[in-house]
């Protein structure tokens, strides 16, 4: 009994010592600092767990050469600052124009020091709350009908202190280096550990493993030192500006393709890395075999006495022996501080290294814990840019936004307009905003029709995945019809076969829009929410499903989409067939013409000049209307005949060439009043 009393006395110090927050965010990376400094800006109860003793600890070490690969564009010619963000791949999202990463360094490619600087100026300037030195290094559930989700999160860090929180953001990166083992693997050095001067390599051959930009990055550093360097990996190269994918082969660590076409002794090879084995011979060479060769074998014998590839075929490939080999395979999720309650589970296929999640970032095992930044490139893989800073600090953001509405109500953010500023509303937006730039084919403004087409709300940013959830995960509602406005490449554009240099690669007439190549906007238009049933079956390589109007703007050199003819007219011409409206702005006159010969007046004319609203004109408004053909000049009409002035003939007839009622009469009136 003692024993018994002892043991649950235990159990309560234990329960009373675990500290409670609404929020826990396990990593101060750029994405877990992104997500804390929405949830202080909205005044919830959060912490960070950082096991570093500062934020963005990954950067201190990798890349392991350096320099980023993500640009950071100085100069635009534009002062627009969110659009100024397409060009700035690496600058978090706050109120404080302190914290834009051009003032951390000028250079296109920084320096990683620079981002380490950055993230911890971030941190300390906006006074996020964050615990250093705590490792969490277990993470379960405890089950409990009044939680929010159903249950708490129960994190445990290496000084066996417990936490609780109702909602889990991980935000924990992919930092567990990526390992192939076969026979001899423990003769390769890792790209974590491997020396990063290139004088230790001189008068090497080197072999390495993998073909991603830390292969290449790695490459790059050692390429004028080396005897020749092969790389081999079980896929064929992929040129980001081929697919236009940033976490494929940039330009600045390309050289070994040149040193490779251009006959220079270095190469690539295709190959699965778990059919390779590698044999150490007496001087300390490594040499590569097949793993079927060292079948029914004694590895540990000598190299003599094992086949060889060349012992058959005297040409193989990789017959030379090589110095060192390097394995940059990259890294994965680190999945084993998560007890198996909250059901994380790898990706499947290509995406095993990443945790299966939703569309909406949240798990796909467990309700209330959300995967974040490098993490969460799972929704996006190989498609957008949510595995970095640039993409993912908008998801991040939109993140936020659900957890908002599910857990205090606050809708996603939205402005009333009325109807006569859709065109304007969508041009700005196209030309401006970096989540939908970024994020393209993933985050989509949603455009809310009001009853009458009317009026329409405007949601920013809004994950497409979960489209048929809208009305649930935003809290606004879309009973009659919707507009989702994202940006997409050409349907056959990007691949890593794919020529995108080949002539006459871009189109510039609006009638050819939907052959557009390069990053365009894209209209859908929907009389109704898709449900999840058409999510799931629309078609492939689609973000959306097939709707019952689309509308593509035409690609542009400059990516300024505001030219009235090429750009704005066959929008506004859209958007007016769908809705069964007209969408132009009149003058006054015109306004009060139409008062009188029509039997319907346009929206513009609705909701400003009926209204008493609008600019107040001027002669020279005046004298540029005449010249442009939309105002007749009174001012020069002999009015000494018995013929009043016929409105239908020159521009007048085009502008009015739908009057239903006879207008004639009228028109005394308005001469009269005009002299």
């Amino acid at each position: 009994l003692g024993l018994a009393l002892y043991a649950s006395s235990l159990c309560a110090v234990s329960g009373a010592a675990s500290l409670y927050h609404d929020y826990c965010i396990i990593g101060a990376g750029p994405s877990g600092l992104q997500a804390a400094y929405f949830l202080q800006q909205a005044g919830r109860d959060y912490v960070v767990f950082e096991r570093s003793h500062a934020p963005g600890s990954f950067f201190a070490l990798y890349p392991r050469h350096r320099k980023l690969i993500s640009i950071n564009k100085q100069y635009t010619s534009k002062s627009n600052s969110e659009f100024n963000l397409r060009h700035d791949w690496n600058s978090l999202l706050s109120h404080d124009r302190r914290l834009l990463f051009r003032r951390y360094s000028r250079d296109f490619f920084p320096h990683a020091d620079a981002m380490v600087r950055y993230l911890e100026d971030f941190a300390s300037l906006l006074k996020l709350h964050i615990q250093y030195n705590t490792a969490i290094i277990h993470v379960t559930i405890e089950r409990d009908e009044q939680a929010w989700n159903g249950h708490y999160f129960l994190l445990t860090d290496q000084d066996k202190q417990n936490y609780k929180c109702s909602s889990l953001l991980v935000a924990t990166g992919m930092w567990v280096p990526s390992v192939v083992n076969f026979p001899g693997s423990e003769y390769v050095e890792g790209y974590e550990t491997v020396s990063i001067n290139p004088e230790d390599f001189a008068g090497q051959t080197v072999l390495i493993l993998g073909r991603g930009n830390s292969a290449f990055e790695t490459a790059e550093n050692i390429l004028g030192v080396t005897n020749f360097i092969h790389m081999v990996s079980r896929s064929r190269v992929r040129l980001s500006w081929a697919t236009h994918y940033v976490g494929d082969l940039r330009a600045i660590n390309n050289g070994l393709l040149d040193t490779y076409q251009l006959k220079s002794l270095d190469g690539l090879l295709e190959g699965d890395l778990e059919d390779l084995a590698i044999v150490k011979d007496k001087k300390g060479k490594l040499h590569i075999t097949l793993r079927f060769y060292l079948e029914n074998r004694n590895t540990s014998a000598g190299i003599d006495s094992i086949t060889l590839p060349q012992d058959e075929l005297d040409n193989f490939a990789t017959r030379a022996p090589y110095d060192r080999v390097i394995r940059c395979l990259g890294w994965k999720f680190d999945f084993s501080i998560y007890n198996r309650s909250l059901r994380i589970m790898p990706g499947k296929e290509n995406e095993k290294k990443y945790p299966q999640i939703k569309p909406s970032y949240e798990s796909r095992g467990t309700r209330g814990l959300f995967v974040l930044g490098t993490a969460s490139h799972s929704v996006d893989f190989r498609k957008s840019a949510g595995g970095f800073i640039h993409g993912f600090r908008y998801t991040t953001r939109a993140v936020h936004r659900l957890l908002e509405n599910r857990h205090h109500g606050v809708p996603w953010p939205s402005t009333v307009y009325p109807i006569t500023q859709l065109t304007n509303s969508i041009i700005k937006r196209v030309n401006e905003a970096s989540g939908l730039y970024q994020m393209f084919s993933v985050l989509a403004d949603i455009i809310l029709l009001r009853e009458n087409a009317t009026a329409f709300e405007y949601l920013e940013e809004y994950p497409v995945g979960v489209l048929a959830e809208l009305e649930m995960q935003t809290g606004r509602k879309a009973p009659n019809g919707l507009f989702v406005v994202v940006m997409e490449y050409g349907r056959n554009f990007s691949g890593a076969d794919k020529d995108v240099f080949y002539y006459n690669r871009a189109v510039g007439e609006a009638q050819h829009a939907w052959q557009s190549n390069f990053l365009h906007p894209v209209i859908y238009y929907y009389k109704r929410l898709p449900t999840e049933h058409e999510m799931r079956l629309r078609p492939p390589d689609w973000p959306l499903p097939r709707p019952d109007a689309i509308h593509h703007i035409v690609e542009d050199f400059l990516t300024d989409w505001t030219a009235p003819n090429a750009h704005i007219l066959p929008l506004r011409r859209f958007l007016e067939n769908c809705l069964s409206t007209d969408l132009r702005n009149f003058f006054a006159e015109s306004c009060f013409l139409f008062a009188f010969t029509r039997q319907k007046l346009p929206p513009f004319c609705q909701q400003g000049y009926i209204r008493m609203q609008g600019l107040v004109g001027s002669k020279r408004l005046r004298r540029h209307a005449v010249e442009a053909g939309l105002l007749e000049d009174y001012t020069l009409t002999d009015f000494s005949g018995d013929r009043p002035p016929d409105i239908r003939e020159g521009s007048q007839d085009q502008l009015l060439r739908d009057h239903v009622i006879p207008v004639r009469p009228l028109q005394h009136l308005v001469n009269a009043k005009d002299e």
